[in-house]
């Protein structure tokens, strides 16, 4: 069996504190369905699984609902003497489909500033809709513009991402990615694997050779490397190993950019 059936959605608007070993104590913001999943990307990684679950009943969250809810969660944590490091938009899907995605941001950072200043904001985003000028205007709004780049060859970004819109490709993503020289996040994920019989791996020394080209092209703030830590929808996928990820943060420290892992 190559794939399995996996949902692992979050059933509210506003989710957490939990712990994330990149971002700290995280308060996370889901923009998407409470019981379903919407997504431009198909991941093979997805600990949400896959689109096919299907985009539930609920619809996306109001602003109104968002304001309450985020508000109510930061009062209370603010009265409990609780901590906060980042407030994080991800959730069930992609998180900048939310129509309203500006308006979402400009609430965030409001509470945000009310009840925890020395928090950041930050959006984990699959790269998709930095086409839209808009969406494009609200993540320069965040402290963290987090944007994925799994692979920079096509067929592997294919097998890895599967964007539903089969236009979207690298060759159109470099270029859009570079109007956030200097200040977006690179976030890449490193896997080997099968999938539809086919075999993944974005370890290998072309593999790395093209990201980091492409890490040169566009110039982040800096990169963010890990692996597979949960579950996945995709069974015949390979965790790569914390001191490999070291090996290849290495490679891309010499090339003169700044990495995390």
């Amino acid at each position: 069996m190559m794939a399995k059936d996996q949902t692992v959605l979050f059933h509210s608007t506003v989710f957490g504190p939990i712990h994330s070993r990149r971002l700290g104590t995280s308060l996370g913001i889901n923009l998407l369905p409470d019981d379903g999943k919407v997504c431009t990307f198909d991941c093979v990684y997805c600990e949400a699984g896959y689109n096919a679950q299907g985009t539930g009943t609920t619809g996306l969250p109001s602003l109104q609902r968002l304001e309450h809810d985020l508000e109510a969660k930061l009062k209370d944590m603010k009265a409990k003497g609780e901590t906060l490091d980042v407030i994080t938009f991800s959730g069930n899907g992609e998180p900048t489909l939310h129509p309203r995605f500006r308006e979402v941001v400009e609430i965030v950072n409001r509470l945000r500033d009310e009840y925890f200043p020395e928090a950041k904001t930050s959006v984990l985003t699959n790269s998709t809709r930095i086409f839209n000028p808009d969406v494009a205007a609200a993540l320069r709004l965040v402290d963290n513009n987090i944007l994925k780049l799994d692979s920079a060859i096509d067929p592997t970004m294919r097998l890895i991402d599967n964007p539903t819109e089969k236009s979207f490709s690298i060759g159109r993503l470099i270029p859009a990615l570079k109007q956030f020289a200097g200040e977006g996040i690179i976030q890449t994920m490193f896997l080997r694997g099968e999938h539809d019989g086919k075999r993944i791996d974005n370890t290998t020394p072309e593999e790395i050779d093209a990201l980091i080209a492409a890490y040169k092209e566009i110039r982040p703030k800096s990169v963010m490397i890990y692996s597979i830590d949960r579950s996945t929808p995709e069974e015949r996928l390979e965790k790569v190993s914390k001191e490999e990820l070291a090996v290849i943060a290495d490679k891309i420290r010499r090339a003169g950019i700044e990495v995390s892992f």
